[in-house]
């Protein structure tokens, strides 16, 4: 067990020079004439990075208290010296996207539906009614994200945000025994919050966009469980309704970012919801997954979990980019989620 842990450590701190120049600090910008007040001033809104401003309108940070329109056209100017906007090939594309990495999801065929588990750079859905497994795979990828894996990936931290009071450290002991890894060591790379409203869950983005720069390269994965149950409580009815998806949809473009930003994958869950409208069309399964046509296409993949005989589930390819539609079996086992056994 030691032997392991040294070995998570170990990897995690030499990890952490080769992903130094995946992003571009901001303090950079202090070459290009910017002073260290405003620098701060960004800092103090989660934007950490160049590639941070690149990701901002200029209307959002001209909303930075202290930053006039003078100053922040002399950010953009001095961020678009740094970094090369515009188009590229798409052999260069591609080269780029070999930095992508996947996290397993404890099951061999699970993986296989995912093209090798929870993808980088990427926002990884996963709805399903309750005792569908949601939290029980969030719980394993906690665990599974620390462990080297294919393709040269060493393992990292996790960032847990929990918004409906799921989480709990004694299921990630259970799941590490299976792995054969130290408790503690385990439980010491979870980086846990709970949010309480859907404001608190937007400002604990800020909090992780520094986390994520703060410790380049250590982290690799950010859980929210559940995306939506805290925008459902703020905003009840339908007069609420475009207000709530116009803040959605500002802490989804976040979330992206945020995953492009640092090379980390994100993964979320969602609640279901009776679905009024499903009688009139003879579907089959008269409940949609919430959260509309803003969540759907903030997803990069989204799977639908439903429940099979037992402990036995079945996950199915909903919408993604670059993977057939199909479906896997799993099972949910003390040690976490694993392979069904027939």
């Amino acid at each position: 067990m030691k032997a392991m842990e040294d070995q998570v450590v170990v990897d995690e701190s030499g990890f952490q020079d080769d992903e130094e120049c995946f992003f571009q600090d901001i303090d950079l910008l202090q070459k290009h004439g910017i002073n260290m007040a405003d620098i701060k001033k960004l800092k103090s809104v989660g934007i950490c990075t160049v590639k941070g401003i690149q990701m901002t309108t200029r209307r959002a940070l001209c909303n930075v208290k202290g930053l006039s329109e003078a100053k922040v056209d002399k950010i953009k100017e001095a961020a678009g010296k740094l970094l090369t906007v515009g188009f590229q090939t798409a052999f260069e594309y591609s080269e780029k996207r070999k930095q992508v990495f996947h996290i397993t999801t404890g099951s061999v065929e699970f993986d296989k539906l995912l093209g090798g588990g929870i993808e980088s750079m990427a926002i990884t859905e996963a709805f399903g009614e309750f005792r569908t497994g949601k939290t029980q795979l969030s719980h394993t990828l906690c665990v599974t994200a620390q462990l080297p894996g294919t393709n040269d990936y060493t393992g990292g931290k996790v960032i847990f945000i929990d918004t409906e009071n799921t989480f709990r450290p004694d299921r990630l002991r259970d799941i590490a025994d299976r792995f054969n890894v130290d408790h503690e060591a385990v439980l010491d790379n979870v980086l846990y919050a709970r949010a309480y409203t859907s404001e608190h869950q937007m400002e604990l983005l800020d909090f992780v966009a520094a986390k994520f720069h703060e410790e380049g390269g250590v982290f690799k994965l950010l859980i929210i469980d559940s995306i939506m149950a805290l925008f459902r409580v703020d905003f009840s009815g339908r007069g609420e309704l475009a207000e709530r998806q116009q803040k959605l949809a500002q802490m989804l473009s976040r979330l992206q970012k945020i995953s492009e930003e640092y090379n980390v994958a994100v993964f979320v869950t969602n609640q279901m919801t009776a679905d009024p409208g499903a009688g009139m069309t003879f579907q089959a399964d008269p409940k949609k997954p919430i959260g509309g046509h803003i969540l759907a296409h903030a997803s990069t993949t989204r799977i639908s979990l439903r429940k099979g005989r037992g402990e036995m589930r079945i996950a199915k390819i909903f919408d993604s980019p670059d993977m057939p539609e199909n479906e896997a079996t799993f099972a949910i086992t003390p040690g976490g989620v694993a392979d069904a056994k027939e």
